[in-house]
């Protein structure tokens, strides 16, 4: 996850924008938009830190086994909120990927980023790299037309479904990147 300084300061960028947005939506009137928007905004924050570049500040050992403990009880709570919406079974999977890149992390040898004891992309990383690469284009197809649609106005800013997706597609497209790099 700590690639390159530059890519790596963007996508610190984006997730922490895309967790800042997600705060905002909690105010929102909408009950839905408030239960999903808490595990959003803990995500992007989440992504936000574990893509902060190496040589600026790399995180103690003990730090990826926290990770895994946090994103794995969040993926428990998008488990168990799934039985009423399936919307939680994406949230489900992102936190799947959280954890699974903190244990890659933890199992790494000091100094090194990418999944120990061999070369090529390991299955695991493979499916979560199919599953989110879907994801987002599947997102960015349906975002389209919804920007076109929406009028100005309509609904406060936790309550625009527009920005919502674009939210979503951001952290999506930012789990991609932390994925290309293990």
């Amino acid at each position: 996850m700590h690639g390159p300084a530059s890519p790596a300061w963007l996508l610190v960028a984006l997730c922490a924008a895309a967790g800042a947005y997600c705060l905002l939506r909690m105010r929102s009137g909408v009950e839905e938009q408030r239960r999903a928007a808490g595990g959003e905004a803990l995500m992007g924050f989440g992504m936000a830190a574990m893509a902060v570049p190496a040589a600026v500040f790399a995180p103690p050992r003990w730090v990826w086994p926290v990770y895994a403990a946090v994103f794995g009880a969040a993926a428990l709570r998008a488990l168990w909120a799934a039985r009423r919406d399936a919307h939680h079974l994406h949230h489900l999977m992102g936190t799947a990927a959280m954890v699974y890149m903190s244990v890659v992390m933890a199992l790494a040898p000091a100094g090194h980023h990418h999944m120990p004891g061999g070369s090529g992309v390991a299955p695991v990383t493979g499916a979560l790299l199919l599953y989110f690469t879907g994801y987002v284009l599947l997102t960015g197809a349906r975002l389209v037309p919804a920007t076109a649609t929406a009028g100005p106005g309509t609904a406060r800013w936790g309550d625009r479904p527009e920005l919502a997706r674009a939210c979503r597609l951001s952290m999506g497209i930012g789990t991609v990147a932390m994925l290309l790099t293990m």
